[in-house]
């Protein structure tokens, strides 16, 4: 029954090698599913491997990036239940039945979450790590693979995101903590991985500034003052211990004690600020 209400999505660019290796496997085991490629205006055999297993191939005329092949995919998608998956050959189709069962009895986001191991590299892994701890502490729940691109969605839920979603490559991040904004339930389930196929197309120099971007953008999306009001705190603090110097030392309140006040004051408000209006953003969830 599930398989008739089943799409499965997977965004590809130049994935010829892994989509050889996983299309097949799907078909195999979801003989029913709807599966949807992105192609992304790959230049190798992508195209026509796709139409080989695919149910239906979107192609973008130029290359969008990885989240804007997700939401072409997500619109396209008939099914109740969305599977996206990466085309590099990482993921295994067996393990989408875990993910399926933990959407059966009740969660509405279901992650695949690989270990230590399972990460391209070591720069990466600490990235990953460092996603983790953060969103963990931002959201309240144990996150414990934020940027993992194997999960299991209801589609008239994530639909109702889809506008947040960035057009590169951190939409995991987006859709995991928009989907806990909004109280919906998400669960995370081990899974191993494949080596990779092919040549990642992150940059390790690139995609750190892109990383410093979305440390903030996770808490701004969820809960700005948890961002905002440690800033404002230590601006407080300083300019309050040096004040404190200030008049100790030459009796007097000094220009940069007020600036630091003066800005701490400030951090907070728009902090708050935001807060308001991240609280706008989801008030019909």
């Amino acid at each position: 029954m599930i398989n008739s209400k089943l799409s499965i999505v997977i965004p590809a660019k130049n994935e010829e090698k892994g989509l050889a290796r996983l299309l097949p496997e799907i078909r195999k085991d979801y003989p029913e599913a709807e599966i949807i490629v992105v192609n992304d205006a790959s230049t190798d055999s992508t195209m026509e491997i796709s139409l080989s297993f695919a149910t239906k191939v979107i192609t973008h005329p130029y290359s969008k990036g990885n989240g804007a092949a997700i939401k072409s995919g997500a619109r396209t998608a008939t099914g109740d239940i969305i599977i996206f998956m990466d085309g590099d050959g990482q993921h295994h189709s067996s393990d989408i039945a875990s993910l399926l069962s933990k959407i059966e009895s009740g969660y509405d986001m279901v992650v695949g979450a690989r270990d230590f191991s399972g990460q391209a590299s070591i720069p990466r892994s600490i990235a990953n790590t460092t996603y983790n701890i953060l969103s963990s502490w931002i959201t309240g729940h144990k996150i414990k693979d934020l940027t993992s691109g194997f999960r299991a969605v209801k589609r008239e839920l994530f639909l109702e995101f889809i506008s947040l979603l960035p057009n590169a490559f951190s939409y995991p991040t987006t859709s995991t903590m928009a989907f806990f904004r909004a109280g919906y339930s998400v669960y995370y389930i081990p899974i191993n991985i494949n080596k990779r196929i092919g040549k990642s197309h992150l940059s390790i120099f690139k995609d750190g500034i892109r990383f410093f971007l979305i440390i903030f953008k996770i808490g701004t999306l969820y809960s700005p003052l948890k961002i905002f009001f440690p800033i404002s705190f230590f601006f407080f603090q300083t300019g309050l211990f040096y004040y404190l110097y200030t008049y100790l030392t030459d009796g007097r309140f000094t220009n940069m004690g007020l600036l630091l006040l003066t800005t701490s004051v400030l951090i907070f408000l728009i902090g708050l600020i935001s807060e308001q209006i991240t609280t706008l953003l989801y008030k019909e969830h």
